[in-house]
């Protein structure tokens, strides 16, 4: 069992425009509760690997504080950010209590495999969650991650109802999970959860993905066009 205040750390990336609204500092956290075949990177799935470097809250905050001039918050991702909470807990709580970090807002990156009890602890501390759909369906979700996705749509569900969601990440692999049923099946449950809610559709590449996924074809302009079309 880790400490809370230290964590098994992948990476980080003092400055990213990609990862939540604005400008901000990344904290990618090791290890994930999923196996997704599509995984862009495979290595972060193991909690414990002589690749991840171990980080303190406080080692956390320094590199943020020399972030501070140019970011307007910090996300946690992973791997599976939820895997290591009690380490988001004491991280966000830290950021949220000290005046120098004022006006920070605090993101998590979640593929959504997390009990409610998780969310209520995470919850004040957190300005926005970023969540993952890899399937609606059952079948199809364990097929590309090797577990149920019933979690996974409860804390949808769950996050919009305490308005901590702040999108639904949809990543789209042609042949797997892309066709115009699934992408409207979706599309007409999550707007029945929130007619505003905010869909992003990540295009499936095969860089940096395991070898079987490598195999598998790239979303096209074309298809991207469609997927657009179809949840939008």
């Amino acid at each position: 069992m880790l400490k809370a205040h230290q964590a098994q750390v992948a990476s980080t990336i003092k400055f990213s425009w990609v990862d939540g609204p604005g400008n901000r500092y990344v904290l990618f956290l090791q290890g994930c509760n999923f196996n997704c075949l599509a995984c862009h990177n495979p290595q972060t799935i193991p909690l414990h690997t002589p690749r991840a470097n171990e980080m303190t809250v406080q080692e956390v905050l320094e590199e943020i504080r020399g972030s501070m001039p140019y970011i307007s918050g910090v996300t946690v991702s992973g791997g599976e950010a939820t895997v290591q909470h009690e380490f988001v807990l004491d991280l966000f709580k830290e950021i949220k209590s000290r005046k120098e970090f004022k006006g920070l807002s605090t993101f998590i990156d979640s593929n959504g495999n997390a009990p409610q009890e998780v969310w209520n602890q995470l919850a004040p501390f957190t300005d926005g969650v970023m969540l993952d759909l890899k399937a609606l369906d059952d079948a199809k979700h364990i097929e590309l991650t090797g577990n149920s996705n019933a979690v996974v749509l409860d804390s949808i569900r769950y996050l919009d109802s305490i308005t901590k969601l702040h999108e639904v990440r949809l990543l789209l692999v042609p042949g797997h999970n892309d066709s115009d049923k699934e992408l409207i099946d979706t599309a007409v449950w999550l707007r029945g959860i929130n007619p505003e809610m905010r869909i992003t559709i990540n295009a499936f590449k095969t860089h940096g993905v395991r070898a079987l996924a490598r195999q598998w074809p790239e979303v096209s302009d074309a298809d991207l066009a469609r997927y657009k079309e179809i949840v939008n």
